[in-house]
């Protein structure tokens, strides 16, 4: 394994794995405190009509996937307060429309995506050098933006009525949150791909909140988290020769069983 770090490919993979962790941490703490798992799922899976469209017109994917991603999260949060359609129903359209124009674009394209894969289910392995360089980049207006706004973030995601009262823009910060989550999104689809994004944002934050009360401590403990899944993942997948997004994944639904399975052994030894 050491060996390997001699590669500039597992080089990247790794701070790829770094990046990607510290986002699903930050941003991945809101989405469990909000319950907001199904709007993320319904970003990430639209971002698939960016990347087919970047195909089509021959243009970086994740360039396309940020534009779809951010563009889903706008909608979101403007046709759920704006109309009588309801959040989850808009989530389940975009959801659908942005997987349908993916299939539609791709089709239209010429020739073959031969990495189409790696942007469905991750290969972080193929990581390159300027979409690292993007990946930081986003990372940076992640951490920046909830630096900035943590306060009225953290009002908002524990009493969103409290907070209206106090003067706090819910919703303008509800349109933020939304664009942090498409950001992250963007930042770990080569590491987990579009379909496992969701669990990546997840599985540290859950983890983090068995141990830890406040926001500021779970959003740490949980990037934590997510950077040592990341690391140990790739290490894994180039062990056994697994794929490594699915590997991550994996590996974070066993340290989620293990943490949830310890507390309940604990709870029945108190009794």
């Amino acid at each position: 394994m050491l060996t390997a770090l001699h590669y500039s490919f597992m080089q990247n993979a790794l701070a790829a794995g770094v990046l990607a962790g510290i986002a699903c941490g930050v941003v991945g703490t809101y989405v469990v405190v909000r319950k907001m798992v199904f709007v993320s799922g319904g970003i990430s899976h639209t971002t698939f009509g960016g990347i087919g469209l970047a195909y089509l017109l021959g243009f970086n994917p994740l360039l396309g996937a940020l534009l779809f991603a951010i563009g889903a999260a706008l909608t979101m949060g403007h046709v759920t307060r704006r109309t009588k359609l309801s959040e989850d129903t808009g989530i389940g359209v975009l959801w659908a429309a942005g997987m349908a124009l993916g299939v539609i674009f791709v089709g239209l394209s010429s020739g073959y995506a031969p990495d189409l894969f790696s942007y469905l289910f991750g290969n972080i392995l193929t990581v390159q050098r300027n979409e690292l360089l993007m990946m930081l980049v986003l990372d940076g207006v992640i951490v920046g933006t909830v630096l900035a706004l943590y306060k009225e973030l953290l009002a908002v995601s524990f009493d969103e009525e409290f907070a209206r009262v106090q003067g706090i823009p819910v919703d303008r910060l509800q349109l933020v949150l939304l664009g942090l989550i498409a950001l992250t999104i963007v930042t770990v689809i080569k590491v987990v791909g579009i379909v496992l994004v969701i669990a990546l944002l997840t599985i540290p934050p859950a983890i983090a909140r068995q141990y830890t009360k406040s926001l500021s401590g779970m959003m740490r403990l949980a990037a934590v988290i997510g950077v040592s899944l990341a690391i140990l993942g790739i290490a894994l997948s180039y062990l056994l020769n697994l794929a490594s997004g699915a590997t991550i994944i994996l590996l974070g639904c066993a340290a989620l069983a293990v943490v949830l399975l310890a507390q309940k052994l604990r709870e029945i030894s108190a009794d």
